[in-house]
């Protein structure tokens, strides 16, 4: 009697055990919305968050490990900035252009993210994290028609996973243009006649934005007969 007692206490440990894991399994993909807003730096704006405009964003992130995963990004922005004659001379009037942009992002999360559990302490629910990528941007030419041309995101961002598939990240994002053209003004085009792969001379576009991802597609079991 009492040996039976003694299984079926040890058979319940290992359920809830094992159920407690099946509800702390990690999710592998998640999808994301953002927004908030955006600048531009150039030569009608020399300076961050000036004449700062909406922003948004859609993405796909893949997490490779809790530190490091791979996202995905089509964000759209306005910028703007007061017009310039040839002589460089500053008038009142404003021009406004719109951007598209897809990049492809590295991350590396400072902390091992994921829902917390009992199991690995030092996995947190919320983590600062940097990215870094390629992508490729369509705005409006100087001859009104869509020019693409490539750029360099970067920057800076927090997670914070507040429910079992739902969280919170902000991001502080950075897109270095291989091009001095965003405006898609003549006047402002080529200023200093550096134009092209002259990083000196690059425009450059920032976003900070806040957004709900969703997480889904959990990882596979460790082994066959595992819940976990």
């Amino acid at each position: 009697m009492r040996k039976s007692t003694q299984i079926a206490l040890v058979a319940l440990f290992l359920l809830f055990g094992l159920q407690a894991r099946a509800q702390e399994m990690p999710y592998l993909c998640e999808v994301g919305l953002q927004g908030g807003t955006g600048y531009y730096v150039g030569d009608a704006a020399p300076h961050i968050f000036m004449h700062p405009r909406e922003a948004y964003g859609i993405h796909f992130r893949y997490k490779f490990t809790k530190r490091w995963a791979l996202q995905v990004k089509f964000s759209g922005q306005r910028i703007t900035g007061y017009d310039y004659t040839m002589r460089g001379e500053k008038l009142n009037t404003m021009w406004s252009n719109r951007l598209y942009n897809v990049d492809v992002m590295a991350e590396f999360n400072f902390f091992r993210f994921g829902t917390a559990n009992k199991y690995d302490k030092r996995i947190r629910p919320y983590t600062p994290y940097i990215f870094l990528g390629i992508g490729a941007g369509m705005y409006n030419g100087i001859n009104a028609g869509m020019t693409a041309m490539a750029y360099v995101p970067l920057g800076i961002g927090f997670k914070w996973k507040f429910a079992d598939f739902v969280g919170l990240n902000i991001a502080w994002q950075h897109n270095i243009y291989m091009a001095d053209n965003l405006e898609g003004r003549e006047t402002l085009d080529n200023k200093y006649q550096m134009n092209g792969w002259n990083w000196m001379n690059c425009d450059l576009t920032g976003m900070l934005t806040a957004g709900i991802v969703f997480e889904f597609a959990r990882a596979p079991k460790p082994c066959r007969i595992c819940n976990y």
